[in-house]
């Protein structure tokens, strides 16, 4: 039996509807907005798994083509492996979710969301975070929410629930916020520099529309939800073990882990610490139960001495950033190259430049575009000094370049300024937290380095929580990887001087008050500044001009009727220009024309072949032609590229001609003066009228080989004699 619920949520109908589909399945739901629909499910496994010490849960987005109403591209017509977009998705529809299960919770746990319908208006991603909780809460699996989530533009100056996507063509702020009726518990967003006081009032905006959705879920699950499931869960640790560990510690952990020092040392301290209380209370405890609670009473450690004393392990105080160094020009062949270092954090940052042919083509179930900027990020295994299989990039690298990539968007300039596809690749070279905000950094010196006008430098940073009881609370600024793990929130903030690009927070708990984030927006600008005043230590502003092996684009542009004398038949007009020049050519469908070569002979030869096959044929103007073809009455001559015209036999001297072939013949050259353009656009030519011009003192000259220039013809007796001139006997002039 179908069960639908539905509210009106930022002035649309938002449907949920369970009991009709999918009813193997835990927990399934359809969840409509507008014409967006999309199908989720949540199943999970009776019995924990074994062996492991993380939760598994796992999210997939399936998106389907056809909902709306296209076949795949690919040679077998079928959707491939997941998207880009389709793997964001996922992610943003883990992370809310994630921190919401029971504690040691051990059940695997599926969430799959399948776009049945997609109205190019409204993005499904929102109604996938929205349809997972829902299934969940309905559903027998354990779960803490509901959750819900909403997206929140900003337009004209005035904030806008859960935008279309024209909207968010003319918006500064794409920002998506998850929250549970208590608090914040994720949010995603990109901006084009737009102020802190903005993003809060837009987190507020969104996180009542959360708490209406979340009221529509609650119904939802207490009129139709399931009695949860039992989870077993770990045993808990007996009080007396943990007064055991600590009194066996007796102050040890303090100079391993608040003093300054690299990771490997602090973590080589931690673990020589450890093994000494293991082997301590060996005979009395098993050292599986010893371990675990050594890590928990380092987590203690740890949040206290930041909570009482504002001291961090390295010994960093609350807002310290970590030593910073900046290389621009590392690498002698490419692009740009900027390396960025962030105490043990560092990150190989380079640039390529291309042709916009070399962008990449996304066709996915919302909006077609042509992506001219990209951003991809690697973290290999020696980054952390680990010896690991190399595989291809995961979720995590997907969406660390995402970021990363967002963070720099609202600087890189448009395709009209700079006619260049651009590629950055982060490369990690060491890892101790924060390499996604390292990357932003590298992106940054590596563009300048590259001669890319970025239109200001953008530089980020992680922030971190600790909660104490009741209000209590610290946020620190630039965290690395220990704080990471042991802390509450990874919040990463990235922008320029004059406001905020992207940002990113994920939290280990079920929410967190405005007052924290305003703080933590408030220290992270302090922090952004810092590094930006440090990244100029390396290159103050933009190359002047780009590196010498990147290719050289130049824009022309031309009438677009003559678009189709570019392209000719087949595209074969422009093959030959590319393979005769060796350039790139880009022919938009307003007439602009984006030529590029990593030579300039090149790019010059493409331009001159282009503006030949596009220029008009001129009255009165002479042109040195090519004999193309011959017929009794006259010479046909190309005048330009695919522009003939015809020499009567009586206009190819100024002499009476017996035949044609007496005076050209095919493949010669001959200059001749356009006497007429007929009704028809039939092109009259006299070579006749050349001579007497010649004779006279010269004439205007086009040069219909390649050459675009007006010239003067050569005075009497100098120059080239032309073809038919002299070396025959003149005779009578006709009569």
């Amino acid at each position: 039996m179908a069960h639908l619920f539905e509210r009106e949520i930022a002035g649309k109908q938002l449907r949920i509807e369970s009991g009709s589909l999918a009813g193997q399945a835990n927990g399934a739901v359809t969840v409509r907005y507008g014409d967006t629909l999309v199908l989720v499910t949540a199943v999970a496994s009776p019995h924990p798994r074994e062996g492991i010490d993380f939760f598994p849960l796992t999210v997939d987005y399936e998106e389907r083509l056809y909902a709306a109403g296209k076949i795949p591209g690919s040679f077998f017509r079928r959707e491939g492996r997941p998207t880009q977009g389709a793997i964001l998705t996922m992610r943003l529809t883990d992370r809310p979710l994630r921190p919401l299960f029971p504690k040691g919770m051990r059940n695997d746990v599926q969430v799959i969301i399948t776009a049945l319908s997609a109205d190019q208006e409204n993005d499904p991603d929102i109604l996938a975070i929205i349809g997972a909780s829902a299934a969940l809460s309905i559903s027998d699996i354990p779960f803490n929410g509901p959750i819900a989530a909403t997206r929140v533009g900003y337009v004209d100056g005035r904030l806008v629930g859960n935008p279309t996507f024209q909207q968010l063509d003319d918006s500064t702020l794409d920002l998506v916020v998850g929250g549970t009726r208590d608090g914040v518990v994720m949010v995603e967003a990109g901006a084009k520099g737009v102020s802190e006081d903005i993003l809060i009032q837009a987190m507020k905006m969104a996180q009542i529309i959360n708490v209406e959705v979340v009221d529509l879920i609650d119904e939802m699950t207490q009129a139709i939800g399931k009695p949860k499931f039992h989870v077993r869960t770990p045993e808990g640790l007996p009080g007396e073990l943990e007064s055991a560990v600590k009194s066996a510690i007796d102050g040890k952990l303090d100079e391993v882990l608040f003093s300054p020092g690299l990771k490997a040392a602090r973590e080589a301290g931690v673990a020589s610490v450890k093994a000494r209380v293991i082997e301590r209370l060996s005979s009395e405890y098993p050292a599986d139960k010893v371990a675990v609670a050594f890590e928990d009473r380092v987590k203690v450690e740890v949040r206290n001495r930041i909570l009482e004393r504002g001291i961090r392990p390295d010994g960093r105080g609350l807002k310290e950033i970590r030593p910073i160094e900046s290389q621009v020009g590392l690498l002698p062949r490419t692009h740009g190259s900027g390396l960025f270092t962030r105490g043990e954090t560092q990150v190989l940052t380079i640039t390529t430049l291309g042709s916009l042919r070399e962008g990449q083509r996304i066709d996915s179930i919302s909006l077609e575009v042509n992506k001219r900027y990209m951003h991809h990020y690697n973290f290999p295994p020696y980054s952390t000094g680990e010896a690991k299989r190399i595989g291809g990039a995961g979720r995590r690298e997907i969406g660390h370049g995402a970021l990363a990539e967002r963070a720099l968007l609202p600087v890189i300039p448009d395709d009209e300024e700079f006619p260049y596809t651009i590629r950055l690749v982060s490369e990690v070279l060491s890892s101790n937290g924060s390499t996604s905000m390292a990357s932003v950094c590298g992106s940054t010196l590596s563009l300048m380095d590259a001669g890319v006008p970025i239109k200001a430098p953008v530089a980020g940073v992680a922030m971190g929580l600790i909660k104490g009881e009741g209000e209590a609370f610290a946020v620190l600024t630039d965290i690395q990887g220990m704080e990471d793990v042991l802390g509450d929130m990874d919040f990463k903030v990235a922008g320029t001087e004059g406001g905020v690009t992207a940002l990113q927070m994920d939290m280990k708990s079920t929410g967190i008050s405005f007052a924290i984030i305003t703080e933590a927006l408030a220290q992270a600008r302090e922090g952004r500044l810092h590094i930006l005043d440090r990244m100029r230590d390396a290159i103050t502003e933009v190359r002047s001009d780009l590196s010498q092996y990147a290719p050289r684009m130049t824009s022309i542009k031309i009438d677009t009727e003559k678009i189709g004398a570019i392209i000719g038949p087949g595209g074969k007009t422009i093959r030959s220009i590319i393979e005769e020049t060796k350039a790139t050519i880009d022919v938009h469908d307003d007439g602009v024309i984006i030529i590029g070569s990593t030579t300039q002979e090149g790019a010059r030869r493409a331009i001159e072949i282009i503006e030949s096959l596009t220029k008009e044929v001129e009255v009165g103007a002479i042109y040195t032609g090519k004999v193309v073809r011959i017929m009794n009455f006259g010479a046909f001559v190309e005048l330009l590229p695919g522009k003939d015209g015809m020499v009567h036999i009586s206009e190819l001297a100024d002499h009476r001609v017996g035949a044609v072939e007496d005076v050209v013949k095919v493949g010669d050259e001959i200059m001749v003066m356009v006497t007429e353009i007929d009704r028809m656009g039939r092109i009259n030519l006299s070579h006749r009228a050349v001579l007497e011009g010649l004779g006279s003192g010269g004439a205007r000259v086009r040069d219909g080989a390649g050459g675009s220039d007006e010239r003067r013809g050569p005075p009497p007796g100098r120059g080239p004699r032309p073809v038919g001139a002299g070396d025959r006997d003149r005779g009578p002039r006709p009569g």
